[in-house]
């Protein structure tokens, strides 16, 4: 696989630097990408360089993800208004930790292949790097007009930033040159890639080894992913999309994929999955016949969610989804765990009732219009019930002198009622 045509037709290349395709046809070649380790989690954001090492390792290339546990003591100015705050060596180690076992998802660290996968901590050089040795050995090579020249400097000195840059900041791309520097020495690593944001860093590293080795290094970004409606890829209104479930739902997740637009699902499609260029190419004509059935959308949301969560839980994930539009049954929300329940029917109103209550169990006119208001009056309630509008757990309910017990509670918790075909309440015992 030529791995530039490949990012090539994929969208995935915003600026490269002359010769670069023509490394990574001679041999096999290493290149890292940098990530941030300031959360114990990645999140989808992170998944295009991480899908742009999957691509290069499939290539026959070797890839290294650089947990910048260095430069997240600093902080990036690249697209930030202000400085970030600093973590300790702690929280540091564990997040590595945990982000290892995420990108194992994507890339292959444990194969006895010349090619397989690394992850590399840049604490472990630059905790021991002096200043006075960092400013004779790296900073007398970079002038303060090239550093200047940067764009993620310019704009944070620009008139429309008040709160200026701090020194700390300002040579942020000196130490992210020497983490290039370092793997080019140590692990022959000749490119380093990244979002088209970290162009400026990555040059400038790609410079201190041409001033400081006389050898070739290369750079490859990719473009910053938006959204066609030009919000921010990849936030929702709660905030970012999680690979961790514990921080997004697998549910959460495959909505997010399944939700978006018919132009971000073709775009995306190809950042992130695998799919060939016919099958893209086949799934972009169906949607084009039939627009409503979403084949773009399901099918991302699919490989998605396989990838990060597992078959499993993708399959969890459309049954949940089913349930709110299609014939669900009792058994069906018994299956749902507390988290995933919560977020099917995220918004519903919420009512408790004292676990102790349902013992000898409540008549479902008491517990709907007394001891909750998923009903103004019993008068209305019984005139449901009587045309066949009310559910109980996805049940038609046809006897309005039936009692509410334990034994209706689903996972021993919470109760699902339905009125008519959209209106959903929830009775939690507590």
């Amino acid at each position: 696989m030529n791995f530039v045509e490949e990012l090539t037709w994929r969208g995935m290349i915003h600026d490269i630097t002359p010769g670069t395709e023509e490394q990574l046809q001679k041999e096999m070649t290493v290149a890292y990408v940098g990530i941030d380790p300031t959360a114990d989690s990645l999140h989808i954001g992170h998944l295009v360089s991480v899908m742009m090492l999957k691509h290069f390792q499939i290539a026959g290339h070797k890839p290294i993800a650089l947990v910048g546990g260095a430069t997240g003591m600093i902080g990036d100015p690249s697209g930030k208004s202000a400085e970030r705050n600093l973590l300790d060596e702690q929280t540091l180690r564990h997040n590595e930790e945990c982000l290892k076992r995420q990108l194992a998802k994507f890339l292959d660290f444990e194969s006895a292949a010349a090619n397989a996968a690394e992850l590399v901590n840049n604490y472990d050089w630059m905790k021991d790097f002096g200043f006075l040795e960092f400013i004779r050995d790296i900073g007398k090579h970079i002038t303060v007009n090239y550093m200047m020249a940067k764009d993620s400097v310019k704009k944070r000195l620009g008139e429309e930033s008040k709160a200026g840059l701090s020194f700390t900041e300002f040579t942020y791309q000196l130490v992210q040159g020497t983490d290039f520097l370092h793997l080019y020495r140590e692990k022959n690593c000749r490119l380093q890639m990244g979002g088209s944001d970290q162009w400026g860093n990555i040059t400038t590293g790609t410079e201190l080894i041409r001033r400081k080795e006389g050898g070739d290094a290369f750079a490859l970004t990719c473009p910053l992913i938006t959204k066609a409606d030009g919000g921010k890829f990849g936030k929702t209104e709660s905030g970012n999309v999680w690979l961790d479930s514990k921080l997004t739902t697998p549910y959460k997740f495959y909505q997010f994929w399944l939700n978006v637009s018919d132009a971000d699902a073709e775009k995306y499609i190809k950042i992130f999955t695998l799919l060939s260029k016919d099958d893209v190419a086949a799934l972009a004509k169906e949607q084009e016949v039939a627009p409503h059935l979403r084949p773009l959308q399901k099918r991302l949301a699919e490989e998605v969610t396989c990838m990060v969560h597992g078959e499993d839980e993708y399959n969890k994930a459309v049954e949940a989804s089913q349930i709110l539009f299609g014939k669900a049954t009792t058994e069906s929300l018994a299956r749902l765990d507390r988290e995933t329940f919560f977020a099917v029917f995220e918004g519903v109103p919420t009512f408790t009732i004292d676990h102790a209550k349902l013992d000898a169990g409540v008549p479902v006119v008491e517990l709907l219009a007394t001891e909750t208001a998923v009903f103004p009056s019993k008068g209305e309630l019984r005139r449901t019930i009587k045309g066949n509008g009310l559910s109980l757990n996805k049940a038609k309910l046809a006897d309005q002198d039936y009692r509410v017990t334990k034994r209706d509670l689903i996972n021993g918790a919470y109760i699902l009622i339905q009125k008519g075909k959209k209106n959903y309440f929830i009775i939690e015992a507590v």
